[in-house]
């Protein structure tokens, strides 16, 4: 097998050699004109890129098709001060599938998919499968704080995913290949159906067999020590989506999009008896009107109804059986209203005034097998795989309403420009049952949580100063906030000897944050720098408990004296300092290059008195949180229809762990993608991640050395896209 990868890599980078000797040159798009005007929807008030007080880059359609990633997740981890490691998300598990900002933490960054978010209501992860390359139009990126926008979800940043707009009666069809029998298939037709009326139908499918998680180097460890690859990570996903844009009068437009999707894996080590899957529903509506040439006021909804079924397998036993499973129902949904108001020959040049409400609920149902003596007094052995040992279930519900007030103001004296925005959040929990059940003849331990209601408010100062036509100076001070998931409130599960408990009375995490930077900006390019500083307090944290606490481990099967267990509390806290560096250059008329770069130092600046401080030590680096990553691509237009784009990304030394008992050593990973576009509307590419086929460990977080994952092996792909 690895001669037969060795082989596929050395024809693949005589393919792109050949194409380069034969090939005519064409110049590139000029890049002024591409991003000088871009507004940034995500920042809710039509501020050009330019004008934007925060780190703010935009993903464009051509940007995407340079790439060779294949999924979004992976095009995206290449953007400065984004911690995403090289393992598509379909060979993570459904509840892993978490994105980190700045070293901030996962769960702590909102996804927006044309404006519906693509967090998870119980676990906050992202669902990365909802939206195919195809569909994509460009992905805005806000880092640092933006809960004066957004409230919950927003203390790390912001991603905004626009899919593209639809014209007439234009069609659309897709499809790719590659190694590991890796598939996508995407199929759209708009139907321009009156003046008021125009359709879209879309659907797309995907499939791999998948790569083994598990690496086979592990540095100053005998392999043995690492339990070997079970199986491939298999994954099928399916997205099926109805989008409408409504002309309803002169001034008034609307929208509606109505999508339904569906994932499925194994669990870590691709037993395919016990697979994870998510079903998901979700509906969004808005409209936008003109009241007056300066005034505009939108109105936005939306709906998520999801479902997971996940199936647990104790791995390394002979024969494996399934451990527990659990099933995890959730729906969240909101609305908003804001007016906008442009003013002329005032001190304030734009004011905003929005109002929203949003709620996230959910249900954790879990049964763990197989461990000690079942409920039903037999015990539980590979014998008699399906037996209940122990139950856990419990209900929550958050309620948010926010009010929001924004104005921007140029200075005439000066090139100064100010925004201030300030935002009241009221926070509402409610977990009306939550309890565990053990052996039969012991009643479950129920736990009648207190209703919780905060408020929190998260102000924003932004401050852009323009030095010169090509020169900005800016910086910007926020607070934000981000309410506990409910996975954190209402799951627990584990085993006889390993357990983690939830806890309903988690509060809301704090950040308070600043940046400055500078950017310039002329025809053929930009150079922006970051530097940053931000500070989480309350922050939530898995401590692990003293062995044989009884109001836990009592109404437990199996939690004994000698059962190692955790419980989730606000009893961290977090600084995150760093510097970040994109930069884009027209090098010559047929040559383009990108460059980022990021160093972090994120660490526990405070632990509680129930972490222990050996596994958690302050002023360390976080575990899964490298301190330097870099990546850099150059796109070379061969043709007047043909570009081929090489890339590299850099990852330095990390850890797994916060004690650095686990490192990772460093690495990189080279790409390199050729398109031609066969007529106007056809075209082809061809694509290869990890062309040298390195055999390496991606980052990531854990405390043993069975958490340690290989990254992407070499992948070819080939597709094809009509416009018809």
């Amino acid at each position: 097998m690895l001669l037969k990868q060795k082989k596929i890599g050395i024809s693949i980078g005589l393919l792109f050699v050949c194409v380069c000797a034969y090939a005519q040159v064409a110049p590139p798009p000029d890049y002024g004109q591409k991003i000088g005007n871009v507004v940034v929807s995500a920042s809710k008030s039509g501020t050009e890129l330019k004008d934007m007080t925060q780190n703010t880059s935009i993903l464009t359609n051509e940007d995407i098709q340079n790439s060779p990633e294949q999924t979004i997740d992976q095009v995206f981890k290449n953007q400065s001060s984004v911690f995403l490691n090289d393992q598509p998300y379909y060979e993570k598990d459904p509840t892993g599938q978490s994105l980190n900002v700045r070293g901030l933490g996962n769960a702590r960054t909102l996804v927006l998919i044309d404006g519906v978010p693509a967090n998870n209501a119980m676990y906050g992860t992202i669902e990365w499968s909802r939206v195919p390359l195809s569909a994509i139009e460009d992905v805005e990126f806000i880092r640092g704080g933006v809960s004066n926008l957004y409230g919950n979800y927003g203390m790390g940043g912001v991603v905004n995913i626009t899919t593209k707009p639809i014209s007439d009666n234009k069609g659309e069809l897709s499809a790719s290949y590659g190694t590991f029998n890796t598939s996508n298939v995407a199929a759209s037709k708009e139907f321009s159906v009156n003046d008021v009326l125009k359709l879209r139908i879309s659907a797309d499918a995907f499939h791999t067999d998948g790569y083994m998680q598990y690496p086979n180097i592990y540095p100053a460890k005998p392999a043995s020590y690492i339990k070997g690859p079970v199986g491939p990570e298999y994954a099928d996903s399916r997205n099926f989506r109805l989008q409408g844009d409504l002309k309803i009068s002169v001034d008034t437009t609307g929208f509606f999009n109505i999508g339904s999707s569906q994932m499925s894996n194994p669990p870590s080590g691709g037993y395919n008896f016990a697979t994870k899957t998510t079903n998901e529903t979700t509906f969004s509506a808005g409209t936008n009107t003109k009241l007056s040439a300066d005034e505009n006021l939108q109105v936005n909804a939306f709906y998520q109804n999801s479902t997971l079924w996940q199936q647990n397998v104790t791995l390394g036993s002979v024969p494996a059986y399934i451990t527990g499973n659990y099933n995890n129902p959730s729906n969240q949904g909101g609305g908003s209203v804001q007016y906008t108001k442009n003013l002329k020959d005032h001190a304030i040049d734009q004011l905003i005034v929005s109002i929203d409400a949003r709620e996230v609920a959910a249900t954790n149902w879990t049964n763990n097998l197989c461990t000690g003596t079942a409920v039903s007094g037999t015990p539980c052995t590979t014998s008699n795989p399906g037996t209940v040992g122990s139950i856990a279930s419990a209900s929550g519900k958050q309620q948010f309403y926010g009010a929001l007030g924004q104005i921007k103001s140029k200075m005439d004296a000066i090139p100064l420009e100010a925004t201030l925005s300030a935002r009241v959040d009221q926070w509402l929990s409610q977990v009306p049952y939550y309890y565990t059940a053990a052996p039969t003849g012991l009643n479950p331990n129920y736990t009648n949580a207190p209703n919780q209601s905060v408020t929190k408010f998260s102000p924003n100062l932004g401050l852009l100063y323009q030095a010169t036509k090509e020169l900005d100076f800016r910086g910007a001070a926020y607070q934000g906030f981000h309410a506990p998931g409910l996975n954190n409130m209402i799951r627990s599960y584990g085993s006889g000897t390993n357990w983690s408990f939830s806890n309903p009375n988690l509060t809301p995490e704090n950040m308070i944050g600043y940046e400055v930077g500078a950017d310039y900006r002329w025809g053929g390019g930009f150079i922006q720098v970051t530097g940053f500083n931000a500070n989480i307090t309350n922050a939530i944290y898995a401590a692990q408990l003293p062995t044989g606490v009884n109001a836990y481990c009592q109404p437990v099967l199996g939690c004994t004296s000698s059962t190692t267990s955790t419980l989730y509390g606000n009893n961290q806290s977090i600084q995150s300092r760093g510097l970040e560096f994109q930069s884009h250059f027209e090098l010559t008329e047929k040559l383009s290059t990108d460059v980022t770069y990021t160093h972090t130092n994120a660490e526990l600046t405070w632990i509680g008195s129930t972490v222990p401080a050996s596994t958690n030590p302050l002023g360390s680096q976080l575990g899964g949180t490298p301190q330097n990553m870099g990546s850099a691509s150059a796109t070379y237009y061969l043709l007047p229809k043909t570009n081929l784009t090489a890339t590299v990304r850099y990852i330095g030394n990390s850890w797994m762990d916060t004690a650095h008992a686990y490192p990772i050593p460093a690495y990189a990973v080279v790409g390199m993608r050729l398109n031609h576009e066969v007529t106007q509307n056809a075209s082809v590419y061809l694509s290869a991640l990890n062309l040298l086929n390195r055999n390496y460990i991606t980052y990531s977080s854990g405390t043993s050395a069975s958490s340690y994952i290989a990254g992407q092996p070499q992948s070819i792909t080939v597709g094809a896209r009509i416009i018809f």
